[in-house]
């Protein structure tokens, strides 16, 4: 179980590397004005989606769900931390299904938020990890 635990929190910071770094790319992308910078933010936004966010998020994904399965049913319906966790887990999803709704439309010249609005939509992730951090450590309830 320890080797499963060390590779669900491998692939959960690699996962957050990306989740923190795709918005701050939305930042510059929107703030660019020559096609060249235009072409390289879109290779960027596009590699680091598909080569790396979504890999470790799916990989951090089937090794939670493995995590789990070590647990009697019972006591997985019991922890309430790890309901509240989950809960935040399917909002990084949705966070991650976002951000690539957004890179579609940088991809075909159709973005209408601003600059100002990615560096906002940049620290939702860093919210939700302070708060999944917390309650995955101290298991308040």
């Amino acid at each position: 179980m320890l080797w499963v635990k060390a590779f669900h929190i491998i692939s959960v910071v690699t996962w957050f590397a990306a989740l923190f770094y795709l918005p701050r790319l939305f930042v510059y992308h929107a703030m660019s004005e020559d096609e060249v910078s235009n072409a390289r933010f879109k290779i960027m936004e596009r590699k680091l989606y598909r080569g790396i966010m979504t890999p470790s998020a799916i990989i951090a994904l089937v090794l939670g769900i493995w995590l789990m399965s070590f647990y009697p049913l019972e006591a997985l319906l019991s922890m309430g931390w790890l309901h509240a966790k989950l809960a935040l887990v399917i909002a990084l999803f949705a966070y991650h299904g976002k951000c690539g709704r957004i890179i579609q439309a940088f991809a075909i010249n159709d973005n209408q938020r601003s600059h100002v609005y990615y560096r906002w939509f940049n620290e939702l992730p860093v919210l939700i990890l302070i708060v999944v951090v917390i309650l995955a450590v101290v298991k308040p309830f």
